[in-house]
């Protein structure tokens, strides 16, 4: 079974490298999606995650399909899969669905509260998810993790307290939300270690391309922006062009210092953009 705790055990030099990509909300677009996984398979990514299709139907066909793509190129591929709106009855059919398409790994998420669509009461948190993934399946679980802490969290103990029951319940590798300041991450991955939680940890990185996009992105995850990152808006915010090489520049900076303090891995988040993927890989590729 290729699960992402063996890719993570198996490979010899740190770190691994991965990306996220989301499936298109319009059926048309769906059809490009072929040349973006192209674009990101010549890079060999240790693994390309798939985010939970819009809409997010019992078969979540969209998902299914594009990481079903993903394997059949040679790479590894996760699928996101959340509950808070769905019965188990519902979940165990999204299960079976991804095993039939040869899916081993997926994301246990609880999912954004939606005020039009009411949740249902099987399912409140991932780590409900992950044991019920864990008791009817042999897929491989990865949970997310938020180094500031998740927005609806009482406190960071609190928090890291969480991380640990998705652990117990099945998780065995973790994802990072967003962050912009290294320093923050490095502190929750001391957290984490002194909470007993000994699984690789993937730093989640996003370049900044467009400053509507990265403001609404902070507002749904919480991240904080440092001081030298809001001159880089304050400055480019109009410049399209200048605000794309200087957010690219301060994610490379980014992972340069994760890479050289021995990260587990590094998770970009791709926005669909081949060319961020493609930017941010060539400007490391001789780190690891």
């Amino acid at each position: 079974m290729s699960t992402i705790a063996n890719i993570f055990k198996n490979k010899t030099r740190k770190p691994v490298i991965s990306f996220e990509i989301f499936p298109p909300k319009r059926d048309e677009l769906l059809k490009n999606i072929d040349a973006t996984l192209a674009v990101l398979a010549d890079m060999h990514p240790d693994f390309i995650s798939v985010t939970f299709g819009a809409g997010g139907s019992v078969t979540n066909s969209a998902t299914v399909e594009i990481a079903s793509k993903i394997k059949k190129l040679g790479i590894e591929s996760v699928a996101h899969l959340t509950c808070l709106n769905y019965s188990k009855a519902e979940i165990l059919t999204m299960i079976r669905n991804l095993e039939a398409n040869g899916i081993e790994n997926i994301l246990a998420l609880r999912g954004d509260r939606n005020p039009n669509v009411p949740p249902k009461h099987d399912f409140a948190h991932a780590c409900d998810l992950s044991k019920f993934v864990r008791e009817n399946s042999s897929l491989s679980i990865s949970a997310a993790c938020y180094p500031e802490g998740h927005p609806e969290a009482e406190s960071r103990v609190s928090d890291i307290r969480h991380l640990k029951e998705k652990v117990d319940a099945g998780a065995t590798h973790l994802i990072s939300q967003l962050f912009f300041d290294n320093d923050i991450f490095y502190r929750f991955q001391e957290n984490v270690r002194m909470a007993g939680i000994d699984l690789p940890v993937d730093a989640g990185i996003m370049p900044v391309v467009n400053k509507a996009q990265i403001e609404r992105m902070i507002t749904l995850c919480g991240a904080s922006l440092p001081v030298k990152f809001q001159k880089i808006l304050t400055r480019y915010e109009n410049d399209k062009v200048a605000l794309f090489d200087a957010g690219m520049a301060y994610a490379v900076n980014q992972i340069i210092d994760l890479i050289a303090s021995g990260v587990d891995g590094i998770h970009i988040y791709t926005m669909n953009n081949p060319r961020i993927a493609d930017k941010l890989t060539s400007a490391i590729k001789n780190l690891f």
